[in-house]
């Protein structure tokens, strides 16, 4: 079962990037209409949530640049970044590929641990490990999803 978790992870991380490889750092900055966020946000968002799912909450070490907290968190919104520097399109998408690794090699062996129980802001409590990577998978599902949607808002402008 533990490596069919990692499997799906890169699976899925794999399908986030395909989406963006290629893209122009101002295209990720494009907010369509009807849309709160943009490109940038959601491979950043992304990157927060899964640091904090496979680091923070069972205690590991992050690496995280101190101001994507402030970019990038639940309930952050590009439209209130304010001269921040920002990272490129290429540093999260490199970002989000090194994670990977880290993750794996840090959680090998570790996916059935408990942790104390965490409830997610949709409602669902997690107490392994594992929940918590599993829980990953739909939280960047979603944002694959957002992720395609905005691109083809973008190429149909």
């Amino acid at each position: 079962m533990e490596g069919y978790i990692f499997k799906q992870l890169r699976f899925v991380r794999e399908s986030t990037l395909s989406q963006v490889v290629g893209m122009k750092d101002e295209e990720s900055l494009i907010i369509p209409k009807g849309f709160n966020n943009n490109i940038k946000w959601n491979l950043g968002h992304i990157y927060v949530i899964q640091e904090k799912f496979g680091f923070q909450i069972i205690g590991e070490e992050t690496q995280l640049p101190n101001y994507f907290m402030e970019l990038f968190a639940s309930g952050t919104k590009p439209t209130e970044w304010r001269n921040q520097e920002l990272p490129t399109i290429h540093e999260l998408i490199q970002l989000l590929r090194n994670q990977l690794d880290r993750i794996e090699q840090n959680l090998e062996g570790r996916l059935d641990d408990g942790i104390p129980p965490y409830t997610t802001s949709t409602g669902l409590t997690l107490s392994t490990v594992k929940e918590l990577i599993s829980f990953c998978l739909y939280h960047e599902g979603m944002h694959f999803d957002a992720i395609k949607s905005i691109k083809r808002m973008i190429q149909n402008n």
